[in-house]
């Protein structure tokens, strides 16, 4: 990969800004189901935007819902590479997603330690580490129990390339009050992770997150943060500014700070990276 790997922005924002209801326990998963072509498209607006790397609508697909087969979950990664992206990433998104209620924003999974969880992501990294896509995104993880189950399971695919992103409550901690530095490190000893880094998680927090993670081990750092709005899950709404220009400006000061790969997540969309993207190549 090249020193500098510009991501997409959030494939449900800029779904939600065509029109659809994701008001659905697969999310986006849904529209990837019933309007395949839809999923393409917007692949393809963040390829044109300046994105070297999509993510795949795989995150809330849950194997264990019978409409999430097999051949639904190749095809998002077909859909990928269909873009024109030169790196198409499975997206791999905590249990808490699947429960579709919030508690991907606590890592708060009663009865659910590190070898549950290894368990109930087992098939679905399978499938995606057999489809052809570059890597697996294990994405907006919450806890260090799901941390721990995901690099277990990548220690078992040491063919499959990975990165990790954690969910953050703040500049030190992930959602479940884990230190980030201490997660980081446990995810590093994994040959096979390519990037660390954070997701999900308000940009006035990436500064001091990056500082744990460089401390943590000398794995390339991933970085997309959300818009910097401020997101209610009881409501389910956002709430805030969310500028390109400014978030775009913030972004030089991630990879000063040693971040590799650089793009956004929830309400982030192709304007953002058309900014950051052009920043990035003349900053």
């Amino acid at each position: 990969m090249r020193a500098m790997t510009i991501l997409d922005g959030g494939l449900a924002t800029e779904l939600e800004a065509r029109g659809f209801d994701l008001d659905d326990p697969l999310w986006s998963a849904r529209v990837l189901i019933e309007n395949p072509d839809a999923i393409r498209d917007v692949h393809r607006a963040y390829v044109e935007a300046g994105a070297d790397c999509v993510i795949t609508a795989t995150y809330q697909a849950d194997p264990a819902a019978a409409e999430v087969t097999p051949a639904i979950l190749q095809r998002a990664v077909d859909l990928g590479r269909e873009s024109g992206a030169r790196i198409v990433a499975a997206s791999i998104g905590p249990y808490g997603a699947a429960l579709a209620n919030g508690a991907e924003y606590t890592g708060d999974y009663p009865g659910m330690d590190s070898r549950a969880l290894v368990k109930w992501h087992e098939e679905r990294w399978a499938l995606l580490a057999a489809s052809g896509a570059d890597l697996m995104a294990c994405e907006t993880i919450p806890s260090a129990d799901e941390a721990d189950a995901l690099a277990t399971l990548a220690e078992r695919h040491p063919e499959t390339r990975a990165w990790f992103s954690f969910s953050c409550r703040d500049g030190k901690h992930a959602r479940d009050g884990s230190p980030i530095r201490e997660i980081a490190a446990r995810c590093a000893r994994v040959p096979n992770v390519v990037a660390i880094g954070v997701n999900c998680t308000a940009p006035r927090f990436v500064d001091p997150l990056l500082d744990e993670l460089r401390a943590a081990s000398d794995v390339p750092a991933i970085v997309y943060p959300n818009s910097g709005e401020d997101y209610d899950a009881a409501t389910k709404t956002w709430s805030g500014e969310n500028d390109a220009a400014a978030f775009a400006r913030l972004a030089l000061g991630w990879r000063e700070r040693g971040a590799r790969f650089i793009g956004g997540c929830c309400r982030v969309g192709p304007d953002h990276i058309r900014a950051l993207a052009s920043a990035l190549k003349v900053g």
